[in-house]
């Protein structure tokens, strides 16, 4: 008897024995502790006779067991297990026990019940406890158990040899239902008589409906107190018992937990009301369709058991399982159970299980797991018989007497024979190779000619597969000889065989052999047979074909070139071809006096005037939008492109996507997809998934991975497969896989020649030879077979199978042939002629359905498997029940009470746990998993759909997970069930780490695989992003780096750390993905990867590598960390140079490979060096000089004039030994346009005077190269008028202007006055976009021009770029016609003042703005005023309106004006939702807030502002420095990161803020991220003492070590923090290592930073100017007495250049060359660190060069600079300043003294003859500085409207204008034709007047509202005089200051300020602070001072005291 149907009978029968038992139920409820009123005489006489009769049951025990009855019930039942066929029944025995115990009760009924029933409980838990007293009733109950032993086993010894008899099927294949076998042969027997017949009259029917709708509600109502009363008190001990043994997952204090089983999930739902849905499972369990004993023909019958017939599997997933065994020890607390429910509650319903519970409750652990495995050994004891499996029939002994004793080879299988053709029938060769394997391989397949014999007969045709499965080897070898094939032997059947299993060498021979060819093709059956003889053609390598065929240097003989050579080289290497080529002119000439090639010289003309560009980049986004490629159609080649430039989006999107896969490759030009989706990163799978040899027995293949083999794996699936029919029909023993039937049908489709005609179809399949329908009815076909001639012999199938119910019923008897009878029952059956000659149709009769119909059962069973002629009527009886059932259980179940349905659903939830527990330890085959999995995932499915609490589901998809997802479907024909994967992206964030952290790598890889389909439509936070990725790189990809490859996505949000938790490299695979990718990754990512590909190799190995290792790496060798990185050998570097080269490097990196390379070889070819490319200007010039005079030199200059063209700097002595000669700079004139064109760079470096010998013809044909360099105007000016004679400006059309480039800066503002309007239009565009650009003077006159046209309005996008330097005097006319006309009035640039005009004239309508009309003005939105901005907050006062707004504000491309973030603070420090718009601030406002506000961040906020001070670190390092250093140290403490080591991690993580950290926690820097990352550390910012620390860190020995044993490697790392030491560590460093080259490359890396993003801002250029001094002198020998002078003592022009001229002693300066100070003055004369003294050293030198100043030219003024500071009142008298750029020159200057600012000014006047009220704006603008120098009455004179549109330019001035010049600057601006009075001035006026306003008068400045003080701008506010700005500013007008003009306040100004105003500016410093903090490096506090009524009481109270 099965185990599984034995359990069943078993709880059959519990069930039964509840309802017949007595089921007595109290009245009321029952008190938990009954009081019992028996006397105690009654009680002792009652015990004194319960005593008596247990000692005699004892005396009875051992005479009949012969030995002492033991009281343990635990002893006494552990004797059940003895053989059952040594027990009989005893019937005396227990009817001597009935008789007392009968006695017994009569008399002492009442007291027995209430004590023994009472204590019952309490006693069994004492005896399993194995108490010792334990009481009367514990005794009774071991002695009666004792007694009862044999007994009870007797009886279920009896029922389970009843069910193990023998039935009449024979052919069940599962033995589940064995014991109900009687059952069914009863009713088959009543179906097969006439009883069903009559059942089946309508009256009968009517009755029987009649009868079932009266009976069953009210039975229903009587059976319900009766189920509860029979099932909760089991059900409550059954579900008791199970939380006692099986533990449910829970989060632990870790919030982890162990993943649960299918066990605990049911247990776990049962415990939070899932409701589970099992009675569909259970009716598959026990009433599942009929399978035969064997899946015919497979070799094994007894294999079969574990066949799937199932459409689905299980995924095996390694869950771990929890198997309910008796020898548990770690049970479950009390508390963890259904107990601590019912002693908490304060009424109970069920006795009996409180009084267990109680009893439980008192034992200690150790007692409760011995009461759980006593109980379980009683249980299993009772259960092992009937689980105990049947004896085996053929084993048992019979009675009967064999017929014969010969075996079965013996009677049938006489292989002897079989050599005779036609001898053998080809059913007896099937029966045979099943039922005599082992002979029949031997006899059969080991036997050449027997083989033979039977494969001529087609029937026999599988032989061949099936010997070839058996015995692979031998068989090819056997019949493969093909050196003794011959025309007349050759069979078509072998050829077959060898072509599929022995390809490779029966096509070498096909190919190699003519003859074998011929004798192969002798037959036609053989034309099938499509062997390729064809060669590959050889793979040209076009690179070295090229390199080959364009060798320019040899192409001597111009005959020998051919016009295909000369294409060729222009086709692949174009840019060669012109630069070598097209440029030597007499070559080409020669080239086109061949006619063919006369074209070349055209091509040659155009290119060099057309040069070659590089191809736009590639977009993928829109070339390989994949989602959109299923509804539309591809292009082949845009398929072919993504797969070149997108291959790991193209491998996820498109090999993995089958639909889209599919259609694609459907196109002939998309072919090769087939082999590209299969070999990319899918050989290792498919040779681990596809083990064809597995599939050869029966067994279970997931259909996904068939589906896999199919499509990527077509050859060998092809030959392992398909042209197995073994193989194959195993696999179509599962319904699900009959896709391989078309499948198959296409790969093995015949070729041209092919087809039925000859012969070639499907696995040479031919139907009039195969289809013998006929033998069907004795030998049931194969699966394929039947397949085969049902798809290419329809018409004959269906009139011989489905038209003989013969055959049909012996088909479909096998699962492989039901569908036989399905298709079959779809055709009309045939027509026959009645006796009258009408057509009708016959319909077969159908008992089953026909009953059903009649009982109006309308289920959607289908009937026609069970109503073909032949069907099996116990299957059509499990059918009809079925139905039944289905029709009956909704009815039942509405009939059924609230409790009853609990109390069966929680039934047969536990009943399905026990099940499983059975499965699981192989004691039933039911298959309950496979069962109940779809039941389980749809509960879950609706659980979480209806789930609230997240935490029940966290439990779900934490605990669950694995079981979950083998839940989860895999079919082929079904979609994956992604449910369960979306409900992790449903995760709150706060619990996401924890679940995905629990996930297993099967679930996780779904994720994955979900995330990549669905990423741009799942929108996931940022925040959540990040987490997971966290999650997958720190704790998945350690455990299975296999993950990997699905994470090309989200490479991007992986942190450093993150990536450096990643396991080492283990495959090409991964290295791929991170090449593919790490160019789109951020710098810090590329470092990550770069230092863990580094832990991933070791360092010493790297070097002995192979020669291609850096090309074997790819990209990521780029990011090696330089310690890792300079491992690599010289070799190695060259041959992987073009893998470096496309990466970008740092510039330790550049240093390192150039210097290795060019200090390594000698001998670089000319490409090589063309490679290097800028690299090469990090080389020693020594080292390139080597290469002087030969090809490749040329290339060299090329790459060093590259450098100078992108702003590369190099040393002096690479310009003057490489690219200078020296008649360059003797004789300029001399030079050739061409030569001057490759000067061209290097020409800034010349200086004027060199640009002055040069004359137009040299310059004009080199104009285009000229203007694209960075002159200065002094230079661009000298060029302009040396060229300006060969065209003309004003010429319209003529683009003169537009061609001029960086030139412009040298056309006179005089020219650009005379140029018309339409010229200026014309060029503008292009002259904006130069470096660096017009001079303010030419900016001024340009829009003064075009502004004073009134059509300006309409050229807006020509003026557009000079927007913000265009005065507001010229705006405000316009305002009205700008809004009305410019469509783009909105959108435009404009500065803040511009913006304020435009912003009141456009809202001047709408008094009150909604939130669209403010979004609507765009940039205009920023001259809002803060009026109007409180008004619309206080309108709007939500959030989300709000939040937009701040949104809006955030990316305005302009700058927010100071008033403007104020306002903006206040206003919403107002609302109580001010913190949850901290993140939509912006840097620019969120640096605004007081540091008060900021202190009081939570945590979160605080990392929020960290995040958005790192995206726009620009505005932070505009703070002042005091207030950098307390923001960034609250926000470390706030986030926690001040714990010791300062890391990698937390120092990137603050970004630019990270070397503001206190000086202590600096210096905790891990040393080991400070060698590494110094180059990225050189980036950052760094206060005096931060470069002391960091001097201190590279001198430590873990470091660098001492400075004396530095190397020339260490310096090259050190770079500019070697001016970090102090001086006397600088003296230490080796002499012979500070070369001038290197102080050159120091000096040029300061100045680069400087420079930089970084280096602008944070630190001014005179804080290292001492410490670069000092590096120079000292190591040239300056400041070392009695050294030898040193050669390089007097410096060129270059090398000031490189350096700083301040730099050199001014004797040095002093003692150069007439010609090279000549070269230099522009560079010297603006030096900012050069002394008085030393100017004036400098003047005299310029005296001597250029004579007297009255002699100096424009150019020679224009060049002096500060040096001109020194001449005298006479001299500057002298000078001729007619020109606006010698004013300009002079008045950039800020060093004059009063009297040389009055006297230059009345040079001006002199020099341009002009009076004061004649000065125009654009005079005003040059005169700069020296408009201090007017007289305040002379002021009065000047134009107030010209003076207007220049204090644009003079307001940014520190002007030394005295107080009373300063007022009359204001009358001139407060003119009627300016501005107007003070009083109507808004804030725009005094933002665009500037430094101006601090002239305002003392009574109008005191008059100033809030909206005016605040458009003072910071210069203004220290430009006041210190009594004036005490007097005129109260402390309510203080307290309007902007923190900007706060911090402005000087020194002297806060001193004169009474305490109230001092407290005041305090305020506005630190608002909402108790002790205000002043920014500017002081600590205000809050003054206090006595106040006059102080003293007044002082005096009163002393007198009081004295009277006293």
């Amino acid at each position: 008897m099965h185990h599984g149907g034995r359990l069943m009978l078993l709880i059959l029968s519990i069930i039964l024995g509840i309802a017949c038992g007595d089921s007595r139920k109290p009245s009321s409820p029952r008190a938990i502790i009954r009081q019992s009123e028996k006397s105690s005489r009654t009680e002792d006489e009652f015990e004194r006779n319960i005593k008596a009769l247990i000692e005699n049951l004892r005396s009875l025990s051992k005479e009949e067991q012969g030995e002492e009855a033991s009281p343990d019930l635990h002893q006494s039942m552990s004797r059940m297990s003895a053989h059952l066929e040594k027990i009989a029944i005893d019937s005396t025995n227990l009817d001597t026990y009935l008789t007392i115990f009968n006695s017994l009760f009569s008399i002492y009924q009442p007291m027995l019940i209430d004590s023994f029933i009472e204590t019952l409980p309490q006693a069994l838990i004492c005896v399993l406890a194995d108490g010792q007293h334990c009481g009367w009733q514990a005794d009774l109950t071991s002695i009666i158990s004792s007694a009862l032993n044999e007994q009870v086993l007797s009886v279920i010894s009896s029922v389970k040899t009843e069910a193990c008899m023998p039935t009449s099927n024979l052919r069940m294949a599962d033995s589940t239902m064995a014991q109900l076998s009687s059952l069914q042969e009863k009713l088959t027997n009543v179906l097969s008589s006439d009883l069903p017949f009559y059942v089946l009259s309508d009256n009968i029917l009517a009755l029987w409906n009649n009868f079932m709708d009266m009976a069953i509600p009210p039975v229903m109502s009587f059976m319900s107190d009766f189920m509860m009363s029979a099932l909760q008190t089991p059900v409550d001990f059954l579900n008791l018992g199970l939380q006692f043994g099986i533990e449910i997952p829970t989060l632990d204090q870790r919030e982890k937990c162990q993943q649960g089983d299918l066990k605990q999930l049911i247990m776990w739902g049962m415990n939070h009301n899932v409701s589970w849905s099992f009675g569909q499972s259970l009716l598959d369990m026990f009433l599942a369709p009929e399978t035969p004993l064997c899946s015919f023909p497979g070799p094994e019958c007894q294999a079969t058991g574990s066949i799937q017939f199932g459409r689905t599997g299980t995924p095996s997933v390694n869950i771990p399982t929890y198997s309910l065994t008796c020898e548990q020890q770690n049970l479950n607390q009390l508390n963890e159970t259904l107990c601590a429910t019912i002693l908490g509650a304060t009424s109970q319903k069920s006795y009996v299980l409180y009084q267990m519970c109680r009893a439980l409750s008192m034992l200690s652990q150790t007692e409760v797991t011995k009461v759980w495995r006593n109980a379980c050994h009683m249980t299993k004891n009772v259960i092992l018989p009937l689980i105990e499996p049947c004896s085996d029939p053929g084993t048992a002994q019979s009675s009967r007497i064999a017929r014969s004793t010969l075996s079965l080879s013996e009677l049938l299988c006489d292989y002897q024979n079989w050599t005779i053709a036609g001898a053998v029938d080809p059913a007896l060769v099937t029966m045979c190779s099943e039922n005599d394997r082992a002979a029949f391989i031997l006899a059969v397949c080991n036997n050449a000619e027997a083989m033979q014999v039977l494969v001529r007969n087609p029937s026999n045709a599988w032989v061949w597969e099936f010997c070839a499965n058996v015995s692979d080897t031998y068989i090819v070898n056997l019949y493969c000889s093909y050196n003794m094939w011959t025309a007349e032997t050759i069979d078509p059947s072998i050829v077959t065989f060898c072509w599929y299993n022995d390809m490779e060498r029966f096509q070498f021979f096909m190919c190699d052999s003519v003859p074998f060819f011929m004798v192969v093709f002798s037959s036609e059956e053989n034309n099938w047979l499509k062997p390729n003889c064809s060669q590959p053609p050889p793979q040209i390598d076009i690179n070295t074909h090229v390199a080959e065929s364009c060798k320019y240097s040899e192409w001597k003989n111009v005959r020998a070139i051919t016009p295909e050579q000369i294409s060729e080289c222009i086709q692949n290497d174009e840019v060669r071809f012109i630069n070598e080529v097209c440029v030597n002119h007499t070559f080409v000439t020669e080239l086109a006096l061949n006619s063919a090639n006369a074209w070349v010289e055209k091509y040659c003309t155009y290119s060099i005037r057309n040069p070659p560009t590089s191809p736009p980049p590639l977009s993928i986004e829109v070339w390989c939008n994949y989602s959109k490629w299923t509804n539309m159609s591809v292009d082949p080649s845009v398929v072919a492109l993504c797969w070149q430039y997108d291959q790991i989006g193209f491998h996820q999107n498109v090999c993995c996507n089958i639909p889209l896969y599919d259609k694609l490759s459907l196109q002939a030009d998309n072919q090769w997809l087939i082999r590209e989706c299969s070999d990319n990163d899918t050989t290792n799978v498919l040779e681990q998934v596809c083990v064809y040899s597995d599939w050869s027995q029966p067994t279970i293949v997931d259909m996904t991975e068939l589906a896999l083999c199919a499509d990527l794996d077509t050859e060998n699936f092809t030959r392992n497969v398909c042209a197995n029919a073994t193989v194959l029909q195993n696999l179509l023993a599962n319904l699900d896989n009959t896709w391989l039937l078309e499948q198959c049908t296409n790969l093995t489709a015949p070729g041209p020649g092919g087809g039925a005609g000859n012969g070639g179809s499907l696995m040479g399949f031919r139907p009039a030879q195969q289809c013998q329908y006929s033998s069907w009815a004795l030998v049931h076909p194969d699966a394929a077979l039947l397949a085969l001639c049902w798809d290419y012999d329809q018409a004959n199938f269906i009139s011989f199978v489905c038209a003989d119910s013969s055959i049909l019923t012996h088909i479909t008897r096998e699962p492989s042939g039901l569908w036989v009878g399905t298709l079959c029952a779809t055709y009309t059956p045939p027509q026959t002629t009645s006796v009258g000659g009408s057509n009708e149709t016959t319909s077969q009769p159908c008992l089953i359905r026909d009953l059903a119909k009649k009982l109006n059962w309308t289920c959607s069973t289908d009937f026609s498997t069970v109503c073909q002629p032949g069907a099996s009527q116990v299957q059509g009886l499990r059918v009809l029940l079925r139905c039944g059932i289905k029709i009956l259980q909704p009815r039942l179940e509405n009939l059924m009470t609230t409790q009853v349905a609990s109390v069966v659903k929680r039934a047969t939830s536990l009943w399905v746990v026990l099940l499983l527990a059975l499965e699981e330890s192989h004691m039933t085959s039911l298959r309950v998993t496979e069962n109940i999995r779809l039941s389980v995932f749809d509960s879950i499915v609706i659980y979480m759909d209806n789930e609230t609490n997240f935490d029940n589901k966290r439990v779900l998809l934490q605990c669950f997970g694995k079981v979950l997802t083998s839940l989860m479907q895999t079919g082929r024909d079904v979609p994956t069930n992604f449910f369960l994967i979306k409900e992790y992206f449903r995760i709150p964030l706060f619990h996401l780490r924890s679940v995905l952290s629990a996930a297993d790598s099967i679930i996780v890889r779904e994720i994955l695989v979900y995330y990549n389909r669905n990423y741009a439509t799942l929108q996931l936070t940022d925040d959540y992003l990040h987490t997971m990725v966290s999650v997958l790189f720190q704790i998945h990809l350690p455990r299975d780096i296999s993950l990997f490859p699905d994470m090309g996505l989200l490479l991007a949000l992986a942190t450093p750390s993150d990536i450096l938790s990643m396991p080492p490299l283990q495959n090409i695979n991964a290295l791929s993905i991170i090449n593919f990718s790490i160019k789109n990754l951020s710098l810090e990512q590329q470092q990550a990867f770069g230092r863990w590909f580094s832990r991933s190799i070791s360092l010493p190995n790297m070097t002995a590598g192979s020669l291609s290792f850096i090309r074997d790496t790819g990209n990521l060798i780029a990011y090696l960390p330089f310690q890792s990185f300079q491992y690599l050998s010289p070799a190695q570097l060259l041959d992987g140079l073009d893998v470096l080269m496309s990466n970008p490097l740092g510039l330790f990196k550049q240093q390192f490979i150039a210097q290795s390379l060019i200090g390594t070889f000698g001998n670089l070819t000319v490409d090589q060096i063309r490679r290097l490319g800028n690299l090469t200007c990090l080389t020693h010039p020594s080292q390139l000089m080597a290469y002087a005079g030969t090809e490749a030199f040329s290339v060299i200059q090329d790459n060093i004039r590259t450098c100078a063209v992108q702003g590369f700097s190099v040393p002096s002595n690479m310009i003057s030994s490489l690219i200078l000669k020296s008649s360059d700079l003797q004789s300029p004139s001399s030079l050739t346009p061409q030569r001057v064109s490759e000067l061209g760079p290097f020409l800034p470096l010349l200086g004027s005077s060199v640009l002055q010998q040069l004359s137009s013809a040299q310059l004009m044909p080199a104009l285009s190269t000229l203007a694209s360099v960075p002159f200065t105007p002094a230079q661009a000016r000298v060029i302009f008028d040396k060229i300006s004679a060969n065209f003309s400006l004003a010429l319209p059309g003529s683009e003169h202007l537009s061609r001029l480039g960086s030139l412009v800066s040298g056309v006179k503002v005089e020219t650009l006055w005379t140029l018309p309007t339409d010229v200026l239009l014309e060029a503008l565009p292009a002259m904006s976009l130069q470096t660096p650009g017009l001079t303010p003077p030419q900016v001024n006159t340009i829009i003064s021009k075009l502004w004073g046209s009134s059509s300006v309005s309409q050229w807006m996008d020509k003026v557009k770029p000079l927007l913000s330097s265009t005065p507001l005097l010229s705006v405000i006319p316009q305002v009205p016609l700008l809004l009305i006309r410019d469509t783009a009035v909105h959108t435009r640039l404009w500065n803040t003042q511009q913006a304020k005009v435009l912003f009141k004239e456009a809202v001047v309508s709408h008094p009150s703005l909604s939130l669209q009309e403010f979004l609507s003005l765009r940039t205009l939105a920023t001259g809002v005023n803060c009026l109007d901005l409180r008004r619309l907050f206080q309108n709007l006062a939500s959030l989300s309106p709000l939040r937009d707004i701040m949104k809006f504000l955030r990316v305005q491309p302009v700058l927010l004006h100071p008033s403007l973030k104020k306002c903006v603070i206040e206003e919403l420090y107002k609302f109580d939702f001010f913190s949850d718009l901290l993140g939509d601030l912006g840097s620019q406002i969120a640096l605004s807030l007081p540091l008060s506000t900021i202190k009081k961040f939570p945590q979160d906020k605080m990392d929020s502002l960290r995040k958005i001070i790192i995206q726009e670190p620009y505005y932070f390092l505009l703070l002042p420095s005091t207030k950098q250093a307390v923001l960034v140290d609250k926000m470390v403490q706030r986030l926690n990161m001040y714990t010791g080591l300062y890391t990698e991690e937390v120092f990137r993580s603050l970004g630019v803020m990270a070397t503001f950290v206190t000086d202590e926690m600096f210096w905790k820097l891990d040393r080991s991220f400070f060698v590494d990352g110094l180059e990225f550390l050189q980036r950052f910012c760094y206060n005096a003492n931060k470069r002391d620390l960091v001097a201190d860190m590279l001198r430590e020995q873990r470091t660098f070590g001492p400075v004396k044993n530095w190397t020339s490697e260490t310096l090259n790392q050190v770079d500019r923090f070697l001016f970090f030491l102090p001086k006397d560590t600088i003296q230490l460093i080796p002499l012979a290592l500070m070369s001038l080259e290197r102080i050159e490359r120091l000096f040029l890396s300061q100045q680069k930073w400087e420079r930089g993003e970084f280096g602008s801002l944070c630190q001014k250029p005179s804080e290292l100017f001492e410490k670069k001094q000092f590096v120079l002198q000292f190591f040239l020998g300056f400041l070392r007495m009695g050294r030898a002078p040193y050669a390089g003592l007097i410096p060129t022009c270059e090398s000031l250049h490189v350096t700083q001229p301040a730099a050199w002693t001014i004797d040095s300066l002093r003692n150069m060359p007439q010609a090279a100070f000549r070269r230099c003055l522009e560079l010297i004369g603006q030096d900012p660190f050069f002394s008085a003294f030393e100017l004036l050293m400098l003047l005299t030198k310029t005296k001597e060069v250029y004579g007297m100043p009255s002699s100096f030219n424009s150019s020679v003024i224009s060049q002096l600079g500060r040096i001109a500071t020194q001449l005298s009142l006479e001299e500057l008298a002298s000078l001729r300043l007619s020109e606006i750029q010698s004013i300009s020159a002079m008045g950039a200057l800020n060093t004059w003294t009063r009297r040389q600012l009055k006297s230059l000014f009345s040079t001006v006047l002199n020099s341009t003859r002009k009076t004061p009220s004649q000065l125009d704006s654009s005079t005003f603008v040059a005169l700069g500085h020296i408009v201090c120098g007017i007289d305040a009455p002379v002021m009065r004179n000047l134009n107030p409207v010209e003076f207007s549109k220049a204090v644009l330019w003079l307001g940014r001035l520190n002007l030394s204008c005295s107080e009373e010049q300063l007022q009359a600057f204001i009358g001139l601006l407060s003119h009627s034709l300016a501005f107007g009075p003070v009083s109507s001035w808004g804030s725009e006026v005094f933002i665009e007047i500037g430094a101006i306003a601090a002239g305002l008068p003392d009574m109008a400045m005191s008059a100033l509202v809030r909206e005016q003080i605040e458009g003072i701008t910071p210069l203004a506010i220290s430009l006041i005089p210190t009594g004036k700005f005490a007097v005129v500013f109260n402390q309510a007008q203080i307290r309007m200051f902007t923190y900007d003009q706060a911090v402005a306040v000087t020194e002297a100004q806060r001193s004169a300020l009474s305490p109230v105003q001092r407290t005041a500016l305090s305020m506005v410093l630190n608002p909402w602070e108790d002790k205000p903090v002043d920014f500017r490096d002081r600590s205000l506090g809050v003054a206090m001072h006595p106040c006059p009524f102080f003293y007044l009481s002082s005096i009163l109270i002393m007198l009081l005291f004295s009277l006293g």
